[in-house]
């Protein structure tokens, strides 16, 4: 998978780069600037099959910078990297179209998992930015539950996220068995693609 990361700090970027080489076989391609991105974008050559600003380097406006990667990438999905925890700027990305809301503070492992669920047609943010504001998927389930259902759509293992949680395996495999349950999902994969929305939004991490 090819993907180009637009970050005006080369220490993040280099960093970005190296998680994602340690988890998959991605082919990546660093740029400092939105006028860079854009440049490399309308190569047809490159072949991106994932781009990602960074929402705060100069030249993107805000969501201005979205729109313009948008429209020289056409059909290609743009997500945005951020430090930024807000839910409210989450939910105005993604009605701008972002396929993607990805915080600079997920591991290794979670990035390489919603990149890869983004490059297949998913759309992806943080679950607890966006919880309270999607209560179709949160209203029947415990906070408990919803914290393992995170982790499934992180692409976690029970022991992963009960590390995370501070629980035992066993009781993590209970709760995945409750929230299917809840979800009418066969499996933990069907139990995570069960919380995208009806806009195609997915609740992980």
């Amino acid at each position: 998978m090819k993907i180009l990361i637009a970050d005006d700090h080369s220490l993040v970027r280099e960093a970005i780069c190296a998680f994602l080489k340690s988890e998959g076989s991605f082919d990546l391609v660093g740029v400092g600037s939105l006028d860079d991105a854009l440049t490399a974008a309308r190569d047809a050559a490159a072949g991106f099959d994932l781009i990602l600003l960074d929402y705060d380097m100069p030249g993107m406006n805000g969501l201005s910078g979205l729109s313009q990667m948008q429209e020289v990438a056409g059909h290609k999905p743009v997500a945005l990297l951020t430090a930024s925890a807000s839910p409210s700027l989450a939910r105005q990305a993604l009605n701008a179209g972002a396929r993607g809301y990805l915080l600079k503070t997920l591991s290794a492992r979670s990035l390489a998992a919603a990149i890869n669920f983004i490059a297949a047609g998913g759309t992806f943010a943080p679950y607890d930015l966006l919880a309270e504001e999607t209560p179709r998927v949160a209203s029947n389930l415990t906070r408990r539950e919803a914290e393992v259902l995170s982790g499934l759509c992180a692409g976690k293992s029970n022991k992963e996220i009960g590390n995370d949680l501070d629980l035992q395996e066993v009781t993590i495999k209970l709760h995945v068995k409750t929230l299917c349950r809840k979800l009418g999902a066969r499996n933990r994969t069907q139990a995570a693609l069960l919380a995208q929305g009806k806009d195609g939004l997915i609740l992980g991490l």
